[in-house]
């Protein structure tokens, strides 16, 4: 690979890391930013049960706006290109993720949400289509893996900036300080201008933009590429309803776990706070660790197993783990390590779909193809995140329904293994003009 197709990657690399970043923002920040916007005592059981209600409806409008956006930029970026919709993108959720530290109540945070969704789930289809068409054939399935690690950094990074904020910086401040978390979403506007300055059109796409009709939707499910949209599809609706289901609610699990663990060690209120903190920051860096570890691990599978047996392993071993992790009976700190092995599996998987859903379709389909296999699951997987904060809010123990409730979204991944005959293989597949 040459400089400029490394630019390239390391633009797509950023693009797709600060859409990861500024997507789950809101999950560190919803047990003080939800019962603050809606006037309870953090920390109360009515807090609790309404921050697992919030955190799964919120999550689930995102998702939704994820999917329509993902849809809508997938077709622009086929028709207008790949560059100039990675800029768009990445300022529209830049912006958005910003305004909701001005949201006045849960409404307005919602409205904020549901617009910095639209360019989260635009941008993933202009990057994964760019980076294809950029590489060499032969390192096509490497820059895939590659460019997916920045998710799990993206997550290090949102995990870092809520710990600096909320647990030392304003960690005696919670009903402030997650005002502050949502200001450090507008750090991917200034990546955007990086874009703009450095990376062109692709050339595959400038070939042949113009010289055939634009992309449709409809086209996706002609005779030629409904075996290829249904097996990519269904492989990410999989793939979304598991992970949203399970990550959305991390920082809610081990703020739980931590605030039973400080009553048992009659710990005070700041001393309280600060070990919610340091246990969200140890779970979502475990389930991080695991997905940036499994992301590259798709690699060697990819190409010697091929692409349908590396689904069968990660869709496999996604459901042995977590139902080990939310089944067993463990001890609060085992649980939360419990969160590596998720994310080499739950996580890990979606690093081949940045190389995967490019191989299926031609270029002037590519993105929107790309687009709608990736995203349109999301309206599906948008009940997942619902019907665990819906569970988990009325139960008496919020927490106990909530672990119960993911353990039954372990036989998830199982599915996808029941039509895994009828996804298309890969392997050795040049990509199609």
């Amino acid at each position: 690979m040459n400089r400029y197709q490394w630019t390239v990657l390391f633009a797509a690399w950023l693009g797709w890391g600060f859409d990861i970043f500024d997507s789950l923002l809101f999950n560190y920040v919803a047990p003080n930013c939800v019962p603050t916007l809606l006037g309870l005592p953090i920390g109360s059981p009515e807090a609790k049960s309404a921050t697992f209600f919030w955190t799964g409806l919120l999550t689930s409008l995102l998702l939704i706006g994820w999917a329509v956006g993902g849809i809508l930029f997938g077709r622009v970026a086929d028709r207008f290109g790949r560059t100039r919709t990675l800029l768009i993108t990445m300022l529209l959720y830049a912006l958005g993720t910003a305004s909701c530290a001005f949201a006045p109540n849960i409404w307005v945070l919602a409205l904020c949400r549901m617009v910095a969704s639209l360019g989260i789930g635009g941008e993933w289809a202009a990057g994964a289509s760019m980076v294809a068409e950029v590489v060499p054939e032969n390192r096509r399935v490497e820059a895939g893996a590659l460019l997916y690690t920045s998710a799990p950094v993206g997550l290090f990074l949102a995990t870092f900036v809520n710990f600096q904020v909320a647990g030392v910086f304003f960690k005696a401040s919670p009903e402030v300080s997650w005002r502050y978390v949502f200001l450090f979403g507008l750090l991917p506007a200034a990546v955007a201008f990086l874009v703009r300055l450095f990376v062109q059109e692709p050339e595959r796409w400038q070939q042949t933009v113009g010289k055939t009709a634009p992309p449709t939707i409809r086209e996706l499910f002609n005779a030629e590429n409904l075996p290829l949209t249904l097996g990519g599809f269904g492989l990410a609706l999989v793939a979304l309803l598991t992970w949203w289901s399970c990550n959305a609610f991390i920082p809610i699990v081990a703020t739980g776990l931590a605030q039973l663990n400080a009553q048992t060690l009659g710990l005070d209120r700041v001393a309280t706070l600060t070990l919610v903190e340091q246990w969200k920051a140890l779970a979502t860096n475990c389930f991080n660790l695991g997905g940036l570890l499994g992301a590259l691990l798709t690699v060697p599978a990819a190409n010697y197993l091929g692409r349908k047996a590396m689904f069968s392993i990660y869709f496999a071993l996604s459901s042995a783990a977590m139902l080990a992790a939310f089944g067993l009976d463990l001890p609060a700190e085992v649980r939360l390590y419990m969160y590596f092995p998720i994310g080499l599996t739950v996580f890990g998987i979606f690093g081949s779909f940045t190389y995967y859903l490019p191989e299926l379709y031609s270029t002037r389909l590519r993105a929107t193809g790309s687009g709608f296999c990736y995203n349109a699951g999301r309206i599906f997987a948008a009940g997942g995140p619902f019907l665990v904060g819906t569970v988990a809010s009325q139960g008496v123990n919020a927490l106990e329904s909530a672990l119960s409730t993911l353990f039954w979204i372990g036989l998830v991944p199982l599915v996808a293994l029941c039509f895994m005959p009828w996804v298309v293989e890969t392997k050795g597949r040049v990509l199609v003009n």
